[in-house]
């Protein structure tokens, strides 16, 4: 049965989340798939301390990023895995002002458990299922670096292995995710990576030796189109900030 006074309590209710969702302003981050959970952290303290302000975060791969904001994506803030993805949108004007490196990384060769692969050289050895990010990919980049680095003394090496190479992903998740579920028996992603690795199934982490790793810059900026300029470099001051910075060590990141 129709009542008037519980249908004027409820369109009451429904103008006050109108009115809510009027005054909330929305700032768009893209972020790199490595930074997930550091971000995801960011997000939730920024909010807290900016409660009319909903940080929407679209984690991807660098590079996939990097394209939709050149083909005219939407975003304010924009954090990439290295600066090759930044240089174009720098080339193409759409950025606001220059970058800022936030954090570092330094990658690791994680293995299925019980499985072939338990030192680096193992890596070669005939039938063995690697798994790499895109080579567009920042992760995918840095891996074949230290693949080079790893072939100084025999170049044969980096051939061995890249013939092993079962699968290439278009974001590091999905290296993790891949030797997991055991579709492969080794994979290259980032040492911030390992929580997550052995949250997803049985992984050993294997140190890269000695002067053959690389360093990931993780360098992040304001889009040249935002509508929310003011609040996104407040983003970015806090992400630069000491709260900001212990966060991102506690994730695993370095300083840059």
């Amino acid at each position: 049965m129709f009542n008037p006074k519980q249908f004027t309590l409820a369109m009451a209710f429904m103008l006050v989340i109108i009115s809510c969702d009027a005054n909330e302003t929305k700032l768009r981050v893209m972020a790199a798939s490595s930074l997930t959970e550091s971000f995801s952290q960011i997000v939730e303290i920024f909010e807290a301390h900016n409660p009319n302000v909903n940080v929407q975060v679209q984690f991807a791969g660098s590079q996939r990023l990097r394209y939709q904001l050149e083909f005219g994506a939407k975003a304010d803030i924009f954090a990439s895995a290295d600066h090759r993805q930044m240089e174009p949108l720098i080339m193409a004007d759409l950025l606001d002002g220059s970058t800022s490196d936030f954090a570092s990384n330094v990658l690791v060769l994680i293995a299925r458990s019980g499985g072939p692969v338990n030192t680096i050289d193992d890596l070669s050895l005939p039938g063995v299922k690697l798994v790499l990010a895109q080579s567009e990919v920042p992760a995918g980049k840095y891996s074949r670096q230290v693949l080079n680095n790893l072939s100084l003394k025999s170049r044969a090496f980096k051939e061995d292995v890249l013939a092993n190479l079962v699968s290439e992903e278009p974001n590091v998740r999905n290296v993790i995710q891949k030797v997991a579920l055991g579709e492969a028996d080794a994979g290259i992603v980032y040492r911030t990576d390992v929580i997550t690795a052995h949250g997803k199934g049985n992984i050993e982490v294997i140190e890269f030796p000695k002067g053959t790793n690389v360093g990931a810059k993780y360098p992040i900026a304001v889009i040249k189109s935002s509508v929310e300029k003011a609040l996104a470099n407040q983003f970015l001051d806090f992400v630069m900030s000491g709260p900001g910075q212990s966060i991102m060590a506690d994730h695993g990141f370095s300083s840059p």
